[in-house]
């Protein structure tokens, strides 16, 4: 099953783990979801290290080993491969920063892994909070 990783999952995994990096560490072993998420979500994660090691209070070596596993959890993909989507997506979107995860989930055919309860009022995309995405791994 196709995943799309929202921003708010992709900074939870590297601020608090718990949970929503078990998801990442159980599927690596299972396969059941393939990850994937825009490109720059990461370039921009890359940008505000700094900020991350002040909030997760780890080191830089532990920051960008956790950094390194999530990456290479998830399929990268480029804005270009999925630009045709953002009008259908901004249709959908309640916010307009998660119109490019919405856009995504419109051409992979994927569901969206968000805890944001206002993306579940539209019903053409599948969205997964952290417990649905922990249910479907059990």
């Amino acid at each position: 099953m196709m995943i799309i990783v929202d921003a708010n999952v992709f900074f939870s995994v590297l601020i608090k783990g718990g949970k929503t990096f078990d998801i990442f560490i159980v599927n690596k072993s299972l396969k059941k979801f393939e990850f994937v998420a825009p490109e720059y979500l990461v370039i921009e994660a890359k940008k505000h290290m700094n900020e991350l090691i002040e909030k997760t209070k780890l080191s830089i070596e532990e920051l960008e080993k956790v950094f390194s596993f999530i990456e290479k959890e998830i399929r990268l993909i480029p804005f270009e491969e999925f630009t045709e989507m953002f009008k259908s997506a901004e249709r959908l979107s309640p916010d307009p920063k998660d119109v490019t995860y919405i856009a995504l989930a419109l051409k992979l055919n994927g569901a969206l892994w968000s805890n944001d309860k206002r993306l579940k009022k539209q019903s053409e995309i599948k969205i997964y909070s952290t417990e649905e995405i922990i249910k479907l791994l059990s």
